[in-house]
This record gives C-alpha cells, sequence and structure tokens, in this order.
C-alpha cells in the first residue's frame, strides 16, 4: 500500500472487474434514482461517495461490514449483466441459464470484494467529478473522474455509461483514459473458459474472492 492511497496499483484497477446479477429488487434511494435517470454524472457521484466512505472506514471495520455497504451501490451503478456478458464474450450466448447465473454469482461477488479490498485506506484522498460528459456513439457517453491524491498525481478513472430501463449504468471502466476493464477480463477469462469451462471460471473467481477478503465473505 502506498502512503496516500488504498491499495489499488495499475493491475488492481484493471483487476477490478464490473460485473454480477443485478438483484431483484436492488436498494435504489429516491434521489439516487432521480440523478442517475437524468443524468450520467449522478451514478458516479453516487459510487465516489461510497467508495469514499469504505476508504475512510478501512481497517477499524470489518471487510464483511464495508462489504454489506458497498455491494447494493455496485447493483445499482452498474449495468451488471450487460458488463458480464461483455467480459465473457461471443462465448456468453452459448452458456445455460444456470451457467450464466452461476457465474454471475461469482462475479458479482468478486467485483465488490476487489473494491473493498482495493478502497481499504483514507489519508485526505478525494473524489473529483468532471462537469463534462463525452460521447462516443451508440447512446453511451463518457464521465470522467479523477482520485486526487496528497502525494501523488491524480489517478483517472473514467466511466463508460449507458442509458437502460433503470436509468444511466456503468457498462465499462477505463484506466488511464483508456484502458478497458472488460477487454482485460476478457482476455484473463478466455484462459480460465478454454482450461476448464465455467466450473473454472467460477472456482478461480471465488478463490479470489476468499483471497480478497480474507475468508470473511461466505
Amino acid at each position: 500500500m502506498t502512503q496516500d492511497m488504498p491499495t489499488i496499483g495499475r493491475r488492481g484497477l484493471l483487476g477490478l472487474a464490473i460485473a454480477g446479477f443485478v438483484v431483484a429488487n436492488p436498494w435504489r434511494p429516491a434521489s439516487a434514482q432521480a440523478a442517475g435517470e437524468s443524468s450520467p454524472t449522478g451514478p458516479i457521484a453516487q459510487f465516489n461517495d461510497a467508495l469514499l466512505a469504505a476508504m475512510k472506514g478501512g481497517a477499524a471495520t470489518p471487510f464483511a461490514d464495508r462489504y454489506r455497504a458497498l455491494a447494493p451501490v455496485v447493483d445499482q451503478v452498474f449495468d451488471l449483466n450487460a458488463v458480464l456478458a461483455a467480459s465473457i464474450g461471443l462465448s456468453w450466448a452459448t452458456l445455460s441459464a444456470a451457467q450464466k447465473a452461476e457465474l454471475a454469482t461469482a462475479f458479482r461477488r468478486y467485483t465488490v470484494s476487489s473494491y473493498v479490498a482495493n478502497f481499504d485506506s483514507y489519508n485526505g484522498q478525494s473524489f473529483q467529478l468532471l462537469p463534462s460528459v463525452r460521447a462516443i456513439g451508440n447512446g453511451e457517453v463518457v464521465v470522467q473522474t479523477r482520485l486526487l491524491r496528497t502525494n501523488d498525481s491524480p489517478l483517472k478513472l473514467d466511466y463508460v455509461m449507458r442509458r437502460g430501463p433503470a436509468g444511466w449504468q456503468v457498462v465499462d471502466v477505463l484506466t488511464d483514459g483508456s484502458i478497458s476493464r472488460v477487454a482485460v477480463q476478457r482476455s484473463d477469462f478466455r484462459e480460465l473458459l478454454r482450461g476448464g469451462g465455467v466450473p473454472a471460471l467460477s472456482a478461480g473467481l471465488e478463490r479470489k474472492v476468499g483471497n480478497l477478503s480474507g475468508g470473511m465473505v461466505g
């Protein structure tokens, strides 16, 4: 861990897969609902607040408690089904409903655990949400943010947003403004799927959950 930022190196950022199943009745405060439906920046402001709270909780708050606090925000802010399908790639269409559900459960747990583990300390950091929104085609836009650190340069975290039935939601995250997390995940997942299919990928994700959480998320 560096002295003024959460435990989140370049590889850690790329490994924060944004995926999982949207729960049947996700946590959705009225204020967040209105913000998410009217502006693509609203959900990101909500997510930044949740990450900052997790950072301030740090080691003083048990991992499982921070997980429970952050999970519903991840469910709300990201289009988790869309990102999971994109991270699997073309083979997603060939999977059965049961296989998709198995992967979704493991992938969501891994996603939330990754954020909890990587945003786990606070030393004066803050998030800056840039007001400009950049259109990239196909109805998608990019919302730009910066993690401001006291003794280091800002860290760029940009969010690709798409508007759907639940309002504006994240469908990809760009590290340093260009490195697609979905693309990195697709490469990683392809190797596991080739080696052992859905069981291998699901088991691999669950192992990561155990390592990240110290066995506190079961």
